[in-house]
């Protein structure tokens, strides 16, 4: 089986944990610091505060801006569902918001007609390595007076227009899930640039306190504590991470080339402001399922895009307008994404270029 995405984890990663085992200690200590540097030197946030995953960071960011029951969040239709049970967790709603039919990303002018009186935030999310437009966004908020909280899970040294993804709004958070182009099995990162925030978000992820050791609790907060063996894994990635992307580049003018001419299987379109981390390689095709069914028959394993959220089950009561989300159908029905791993071979490569090239034939 060609895999679609794994993470590539060898001896560095080994040589990281066993500063952890020599040290002793196992929770937010040395390596996370380092690690959190790391962060803010890739990214250019004044802050990187390391937490427990990507979903708690989005929490953390809602309940540092004091966003919750009675309040709104304008999140996009075509993403993975923790950015909206985000906001649910924090006690706000999440309004789904319609996204382009080329980027797959949140349409600032739908965004636009969704405000209202109880719209606190917009979330963008940068979907599949690629950059929300953040001009239109920032520009938006600006106008509007609302705060924006950037998903960037998957934007891990994605840049738009010159700047990392993450460091555009008032806060945004980076996720090392198992598959991200960066992992350390679980983990997240809050980045602002604002002081009082930064305080906030690691009050709420500390039990409410400034540091730790203190039995005494100013503030409500919670557990969410990152680990050294976390650190460990992350920094051994922060190393990989030019090879990675490069790799996942040279993987993605792989498929350009070869699949060059096939107009029933198009590749994402790119925005040209954005310097996108291929953390997939994903295309458009009109038969999608049926060229899944195809490469899995030969051995080759594909992904499909994500759920819309407004068909979610999981959100059937909530409260909101199903229609009018068309293209975020259509790009679920057609989207599908290519191996893209660090280690994909080449010939294995070409394996599946040939196999795609055949089906249309």
């Amino acid at each position: 089986m060609i895999i679609q995405i794994e993470p590539w984890i060898d001896e560095q990663e080994l040589a990281e944990l066993k500063r952890v085992i020599s040290s002793t200690f196992v929770v937010e200590h040395d390596l996370t610091r380092e690690f959190e540097d790391r962060t803010r030197a890739l990214t250019g946030a004044k802050h990187a505060i390391a937490i427990m995953n990507g979903t708690a960071a989005l929490f953390c960011c809602l309940k540092a801006l004091n966003i919750g029951p009675g309040d709104e969040v304008i999140v996009p239709n075509m993403t993975f569902i923790a950015t909206a049970n985000a906001v649910v967790m924090a006690g706000a709603k999440p309004v789904f918001c319609e996204v382009l039919a080329d980027t797959f990303c949140i349409d600032s002018a739908a965004a636009a007609g969704l405000i209202n009186a109880r719209t606190k935030a917009i979330m963008p999310v940068h979907l599949y390595g690629q950059s929300a437009d953040m001009d239109a966004l920032g520009d938006l908020v600006r106008r509007r007076g609302l705060y924006l909280i950037e998903d960037a899970a998957q934007g891990v040294g994605v840049h738009f227009n010159g700047r990392h993804v993450g460091t555009f709004g008032a806060l945004g958070i980076l996720s090392y899930y198992g598959n991200k182009t960066v992992t350390c099995g679980e983990g997240g990162m809050i980045l602002t640039n604002d002081d009082e925030l930064a305080k906030r978000c690691y009050r709420l992820k500390n039990h409410g306190r400034d540091g730790k050791g203190s039995f005494v609790h100013e503030h409500i907060g919670f557990n969410f504590s990152f680990t050294e063996m976390q650190a460990a894994v992350g920094i051994a990635q922060m190393k990989k991470l030019p090879a990675i992307v490069a790799k996942k580049k040279l993987i993605h003018d792989r498929y350009l080339d070869g699949l060059q001419g096939l107009n029933r299987f198009r590749p994402a379109y790119i925005d040209p402001r954005c310097e996108p981390v291929f953390w997939f390689t994903s295309y458009i095709s009109d038969d999608a399922n049926t060229v899944a069914a195809h490469l899995a028959e030969n051995g080759v394993q594909t992904r499909r895009f994500f759920y819309p959220l407004h068909l979610q089950p999981c959100y059937r009561d909530l409260s909101f307008e199903r229609s009018g989300f068309a293209i975020s159908e259509q790009i679920f029905d057609e989207g599908i994404s290519l191996p893209s791993s660090y280690h994909l071979s080449e010939l294995d490569q070409r394996r599946v270029i040939e196999l795609v090239k055949k089906f249309y034939a």
